[in-house]
């Protein structure tokens, strides 16, 4: 192909994913700045009830302009906006109640403030938990990036699409991969390098449920795999590391990987 018809080429291509997703960089920008608005210690300019208000009317035209950019169209970006930030001050309290739930079962984290600054975690869980409010209203593709970009930051790829419960508790967060229709109780704690995911379905049977249920005070050691729509993990169960799931285990159980431990045999001395 002559360059001239490849560049022809790539500017149509570039052009159709111009007007087709928001800009990238904003998005970034966006969540960071509504994240330390929310959570990270006070400039001495954000003490004061008027400036809170500043830095608020300032992340609402930045939202609506991401949105605008997804919907084109004016008024449903603006109302948009508007249900975000009605559903904010709820979405603060749940992310308050996740940090909580990290600093009573980590006996590493010293207070709340050191969750909320220092656990990848908690800042994984609090774009899960924006993003989702954007992915409930349909704001097409801004959710995934938002979640893709605190995937990049964290490790931890959490599908905006996916419910989960109050006081969710993620240790190290690096490898977890939670999918679109997972279904998450309260109380909840997962490790390192889970993946609740979905078994291998053709794109026909793409939109029913693919991924699986975890009830309520469920805990999953690093490494486990738990797949299937049809899979559920009764609630007050332990799933150990390294385990492999693809159907529904019972409440108050415990499911574990055991190794065996097989004495080496001694050489004979030369």
């Amino acid at each position: 192909m002559a360059q001239n018809k490849f560049i022809q080429q790539l500017a149509e291509r570039k052009k159709k994913t111009f007007l087709a997703f928001p800009d990238r960089e904003l998005a970034k920008l966006f969540i960071d700045d509504l994240f330390a608005l929310l959570f990270l210690p006070a400039t001495l300019r954000q003490q004061n009830t008027y400036e809170l208000e500043k830095a608020f009317e300032s992340l609402k035209s930045h939202l609506s302009t991401l949105v605008y950019e997804v919907l084109r169209d004016g008024k449903a970006a603006q109302k948009a906006t508007d249900v975000f930030f009605e559903n904010l001050p709820d979405i603060y309290n749940t992310l308050l109640k996740d940090a909580e739930a990290i600093l009573k079962f980590d006996p590493a984290a010293e207070s709340v403030e050191e969750v909320i600054v220092a656990y990848p975690g908690f800042f994984a869980i609090a774009v899960y938990r924006f993003s989702n409010q954007l992915w409930k209203q349909e704001i097409g593709i801004l959710p995934r990036l938002l979640t893709e970009y605190a995937h990049s930051k964290t490790g931890v790829d959490i599908h905006p699409g996916a419910t989960i419960g109050e006081s969710f508790f993620i240790d190290h967060g690096t490898g977890i991969v939670i999918g679109e229709t997972t279904v998450i109780g309260k109380n909840v704690k997962i490790y390192q390098g889970v993946t609740i995911g979905a078994l291998s379905v053709s794109r026909e049977k793409a939109t029913g449920k693919r991924h699986p249920t975890i009830e309520d005070n469920v805990i999953i050691y690093s490494g486990a795999t738990i797949l299937g729509g049809e899979t559920i993990i009764g609630k007050n169960s332990v799933i150990g590391g390294n385990v492999w799931i693809t159907e529904a285990v019972p409440a108050n159980v415990r499911v574990e990987h055991k190794s065996d431990i097989i004495q080496k045999e001694k050489k004979a001395a030369l």
